[in-house]
Formats: C-alpha cells, structure tokens, sequence
C-alpha cells in the first residue's frame, strides 16, 4: 500500500518537476552563450574601471603608489588646460551632434522611398560609418592641405573663396575637426532616421493632402513627432561620440597648433603614456565617464517626462 503510494506521488511530483527544469532550462542556456563574452567584459573592461578608479586616489610610481585624495581631481578641475580641453570637448560634441543629426535628417527625407536604385544610394552614403576611422583621418588630413593645391582649397577656390590654413590655424583646427566629425556621423544617423521613417502610417500624409497641408507642414506635424523617439536615440550617441573623440583629434593635429584642439581624450592620452601621469589621467578619465554617464541618465529623464 506504502510503494503505491510512493509511486503515485513520484508520478504527481514528476511533472512539475520538469516544469522547474523547463523553467531553468533556457535562462541557464542564455547565461552559458554569454559567459564568454561577460568574462572577457569583465577582464578587460571593469576590472581596468576599478583600477583606474583606484589609481585616480594616487600619485602612480613604477613600484609603489602614494595616496593623494582628491588631488588629481582638484589638479583637473584647476588647470587651465583640462578647462581648455574640456570647453574643446564639449563645443565638439555640439556641433558635431546638431550637424550630423540635421544633415542625417535632410538625406534620409531625400532618399527615403521604395525606388530600387535608392539601395545602392544608402548604401555608398553608409561607407563612411564602416571606414577605419584612422584612414578616414588620415585622408581628410591630405584633403585640409593649407597650400592652394589643397583639395578643399580647389573646390573653395571654384566659388572665389580664398584658401584657409584649416588645421594650421589655431582659429580653425577645431571646426575643421568638427567638420570631418560630421561628415563621418551623419550616414550613420541617417540610416536611424530611415529605420524611423518606415514607421511612420502614410495614411496621415494621404489625409494631410487631402485636408491641403504643404509639405513643410506635413513635415512639422507628421513626420518630427514621429521621429522624437529616434531624436532622443541619436542626440545620446551622437553626443556620446562627441565627448570620447579621440582617433581623428589624435591623427590630425594631435592636439595642435597650440593646444588649440586638444580634448579631453587626448590630453588624457598623454599625461598617462607620455607624460607618465598615471594617477592624474586615470582622474581624467573618471570624469570624462562621469560626464557621459550624466548625459545618458539626464537625456532619458526627459525622454521619460516628455513621453509622460
């Protein structure tokens, strides 16, 4: 009588046993795939996060480290060229961000469409997005050529504008930079608007028509609050790019000419690995993703209360 009922109670337990494993199955597999990747994160990117935490407390020596506080904080937020670097960061972001997001704009209206040729056209505008940034630099580095036969001054030259010294001049290396930076942003934010734009219900432009909208309206009313999503999306990363410019500052001017377009990545750059200020860059480096950690949660704080 006992093992009967052994049995039966074997046989109720047994399938809500294999629910829990069901249950824990596919969670257990998705933490397995990702394991790889999460241990190389971890080596390779918080493991040197909490170094580079640690080290900002200190004043870096070859054997031992010497605890300074907020020294190498108070020496960043006090020098005048950090301020200058930073001030550089933040103007490049800008413009950068606003140029590359209404550019992106502006092309994305144009080839937006079900034509067949309009493939290859997305297509060659997004090559800039995949390019190595460091030969995109250097290319554009040939083109700001400041001599007369400078590609750039060529072109200027067909309209009667005289040549500019571009990267040469302390006045103009930072927007020549912002120039490049745009140019390289604005296929990737318009493939994201094209990607937005696809969601956007034609019957509203049908009715629009109809009711004898004008484009601009259509336009105004229709199609940018549509995108709002995809603006918020964009201004963050565009934004984002902006503040951790580094590889075309570092290709074309490197700083240059006198420190007039330094940022804070490559100021950064050489204290920890030219000027073996370790503990003073690891602060540097804090505050910079203290900045961008402040960006992101602001910018999804009035996403958020706009969406509301």
């Amino acid at each position: 009588m006992t093992s009967t009922l052994t049995r039966a109670g074997a046989r109720t337990a047994s399938p809500r046993h294999r629910t829990k494993m069901v249950r824990w199955r596919g969670p257990l597999i998705a933490w397995l795939f990702l394991a790889p990747a999460l241990l190389l994160f971890l080596y390779f990117k918080f493991i040197p996060m909490g170094l580079g935490l640690w080290k900002s407390f200190h004043e870096v020596h070859y054997i031992t480290d010497t605890w300074v506080g907020w020294d190498n904080y108070k020496t960043i937020l006090t020098d005048d060229a950090f301020g200058a670097a930073i001030w550089h960061s933040i103007v490049l972001a800008l413009g950068t961000t606003i140029g590359s997001i209404v550019l992106g704009l502006g092309f994305a209206l144009l080839i937006e469409g079900p034509a067949r040729y309009l493939w290859f056209v997305r297509t060659a505008a997004f090559l800039p997005v995949v390019t190595t940034m460091a030969a995109v630099a250097e290319v554009w580095r040939i083109m700001f050529h400041p001599a007369d036969s400078g590609m750039l001054n060529t072109i200027i030259g067909w309209v009667g504008i005289d040549p500019q010294p571009w990267l040469a001049s302390e006045n103009s290396s930072l927007w020549s930079i912002m120039l490049m930076s745009i140019w390289r942003g604005t296929p990737y934010d318009m493939m994201i608007f094209l990607a937005g734009l696809v969601g956007v219900d034609r019957t509203l432009y049908e009715a629009a028509a109809v009711d004898g909208a004008s484009t601009w309206r259509r336009l105004r009313h229709i199609t940018l609050p549509a995108l709002r999503p995809v603006f918020w999306i964009l201004f963050t990363l565009a934004a984002i790019r902006g503040l951790r410019v580094f590889v075309e500052v570092y290709v074309l001017t490197n700083g240059g000419p006198n420190g007039s377009s330094e940022v804070l990545m490559t100021l950064i750059y050489k204290l920890g690995f030219q000027s073996n200020e370790l503990g003073v860059a690891s602060a540097g480096g804090i505050v910079l993703f203290l900045a961008t950690l402040t960006l992101t949660v602001v910018v999804q704080l009035l996403r958020r209360r706009q969406a509301a």
